[in-house]
């Protein structure tokens, strides 16, 4: 009993750090974004007479800090892109498992074929990942229904597809988890710029609008803070939508590789038994 039940509370325990990890992360990226922007890009080296607020930029750093306080919210939304590609990346890597993905479904069902169950056990247990989870599961009520002597065989059949659904059932969740926060940031980034644009803008306008020349200090400033924004928000929808559908073709690829495991072991029992 024992045995049985160490994995199911190390899943537990790995859901439930996934699931606070998006509270700790995104205020961790506000935070920096709020830092970066006071700390670095306000630097008093950055700027004419070391005034952040009045002095005009000396590089960079000094023009996107003029950006105003859109920026570090810009800024924070990029850290997050990065942060939840790293956090994905590394998850649907573990999920893959060690090898071959292909391969190792294809070696399965040689052995399948042959009647190794308990190679096709020990298979999953080297492979690991989601898919080796899933098929490992089959394989189990699959030796457990070649033993059974008191359900028909499609009773057994029907078995083994609901322990492969449950299986599967447990594992998708896991493997889309928190791409919506990438989804979330590719639509938040370009709102968000957009409305450090018009921002912007107005300010710009403002400058115009004065009596006699306008001020082209101020009119300058306020371009300037319009384009900044756009750059970033674009800049972080882009990174986001692309991470996005390149993660969404990674777990579309699993899961059919899952799908491919689960019809692999429910004919396999209903051609030999």
């Amino acid at each position: 009993m024992n045995k049985k039940a160490s994995p199911t509370v190390k899943q537990e325990n790995g859901f439930n750090f996934s699931s606070i990890f998006p509270y700790i992360a995104i205020p961790i990226a506000l935070l920096t974004g709020w830092a970066l922007f006071t700390f670095v890009l306000g630097d008093t080296a950055n700027f004419e007479g070391g005034d952040p607020v009045k002095g005009h930029p000396l590089n960079v750093l000094g023009t996107v800090h003029k950006g105003g306080f859109i920026v570090p919210i810009l800024i924070a939304v990029n850290l997050i892109v990065i942060i939840f590609f790293i956090e994905r990346f590394i998850s649907i890597m573990m999920a893959k498992g060690k090898g071959s993905v292909s391969t190792f479904v294809h070696n399965v069902r040689k052995m399948l074929a042959n009647g190794d169950v308990n190679g096709a056990l020990a298979a999953c247990d080297k492979q690991r990942g989601s898919v080796a989870a899933v098929l490992r599961a089959g394989l189990l009520k699959y030796r457990d229904m070649s033993e059974n002597t008191e359900l028909d065989k499609e009773a057994k059949v029907t078995a083994i597809k609901q322990e492969l659904e449950e299986a599967t059932a447990l594992e998708l969740p896991m493997l889309s988890k928190n791409l919506v926060i990438l989804s979330t940031c590719g639509s938040l980034g370009v709102l968000v710029g957009l409305l450090g644009t018009v921002k912007g803008m107005i300010s710009s306008f403002e400058a115009m609008a004065t009596a006699g020349a306008p001020d082209a200090t101020a009119l300058s400033l306020g371009i300037s803070e319009a384009l900044i924004n756009t750059f970033l928000g674009i800049m972080a929808s882009a990174i986001a939508i692309i991470l996005y559908n390149f993660f969404n073709t990674r777990i579309d690829s699993m899961t059919f590789a899952m799908d491919e495991a689960n019809f692999t072991v429910t004919q396999t029992f209903a051609s030999k038994h």
